[in-house]
């Protein structure tokens, strides 16, 4: 059996450029996608260069944009995550640094300490009456990305009665 053929039997995940970009626009198809996160799911599929190419295709194309997911994943969940956490899921991601900060100073968000209210006040009906409460709900909204200083304000004043 000849191996040096990618598309012979020794590699059972083997597939043509065209099976490259039909898997990726089946993956698209579903969310958005960084250019990072289809590579890695089309990895076992192709080699590096092949998935390269596709790639750069369906970039040049617009069919996959880097920074359409980013706007995509802040519309989506600007609402109740903190700026941190928000910034670290792009990252992870494979967005650029340059472009996570250019989103987010797009988006038309509200104030973090008006999310983190929002998120607070879904989740918990009254301010916090003892230490461990005040302890669970600070996990809580540190848990979604929002920074220390908005976690003790809103927990100081939950209501908003003193607003600045």
């Amino acid at each position: 059996m000849n191996c040096a053929s990618r598309r012979s039997s020794c590699w059972p995940g083997a597939s043509t450029p065209a099976e490259l970009r039909q898997q990726a626009i089946k993956l698209l198809a579903r969310r958005e996608h960084t250019r990072v996160e289809l590579a890695r799911k089309l990895a076992g599929l192709g080699t590096k260069e092949e998935i390269d190419a596709v790639l750069a295709d369906m970039e040049a194309s617009q069919l996959q944009s880097d920074n359409r997911t980013a706007e995509n994943y802040l519309r989506s969940n600007a609402s109740r995550l903190g700026a941190s956490r928000l910034r670290h899921t792009l990252k992870t991601r494979g967005v650029a640094p340059e472009m996570i900060e250019e989103q987010l100073a797009q988006a038309d968000l509200p104030e973090e300490l008006e999310r983190a209210r929002a998120a607070w006040s879904r989740k918990f009906p009254t301010a916090p009456a003892n230490p461990k409460e005040w302890a669970r709900q600070a996990r809580f909204l540190q848990s979604r990305g929002f920074a220390g200083d908005i976690v003790r304000k809103l927990l100081k004043d939950p209501m908003g009665a003193a607003e600045e």
